[in-house]
C-alpha cells in the first residue's frame, strides 16, 4: 500500500509557500512560476495556517472581486484544512479528498509543512501501483 511519503519523495521539492500578508496578485504570480495550483500561507512563526487555491481566486473574480493587488492571501485563504501525515495511505486520502471535493492536500508532520499533495499525484500513483501489479500478475502467470 503505497503512503504519502512515497509521493512526496517521488514528486521531490517543497511546498511552494507564501506569508500570510503578501497579496493574492502575488501568490497567483508563485503558482504560476512554480505551475501549481496552490500555495501554502505561513504564519508569523512559520507555522502552515492556510492554503490558498486556484478555485479560491476563481471565486473571487467570479464574486467581482478583481482588485488581486491589494487583497491580502490572509483575508481569502481556505483556514479550515484537512491536512494528512506522511504515512497516511493514497487510497485512504483520495477518498477523503473525493468525499471532501478538494484537490490541494497538505502534508504536515508534527506540526511542521512537508509537502503537498495533489489529486493528481494520487491518482497518477494508484495508476502506476495497479499497472506494477498487473505486471507482476501477469509475469507470474507466465511463467
Amino acid at each position: 500500500m503505497m503512503r504519502l511519503k512515497e509521493i512526496l519523495n517521488n514528486k521531490g521539492g517543497q511546498p511552494v509557500i507564501i506569508p500570510e500578508e503578501s497579496t493574492v496578485g502575488a501568490a497567483i504570480r508563485l503558482m504560476n512560476q512554480h505551475r501549481v495550483g496552490s500555495v501554502m500561507v505561513q504564519g508569523p512563526n512559520g507555522e502552515p495556517i492556510g492554503i490558498l487555491t486556484e478555485r479560491d481566486i476563481v471565486r473571487l473574480y467570479a464574486q467581482g472581486e478583481t482588485d488581486f493587488e491589494t487583497m491580502l492571501v490572509k483575508d481569502w485563504m481556505t483556514t479550515d484544512m484537512t491536512t494528512g501525515q506522511p504515512d497516511d495511505s493514497v487510497s485512504e486520502v483520495l477518498a477523503i479528498m473525493t468525499v471532501k471535493r478538494f484537490r490541494h492536500l497538505p502534508v504536515l508532520e508534527e506540526a511542521r509543512m512537508v509537502g503537498v499533495v495533489s489529486l493528481g499525484d494520487l491518482v497518477k500513483a494508484q495508476l502506476e501501483e495497479i499497472a506494477f501489479e498487473a505486471k507482476v500478475l501477469r509475469e507470474y502467470i507466465s511463467s
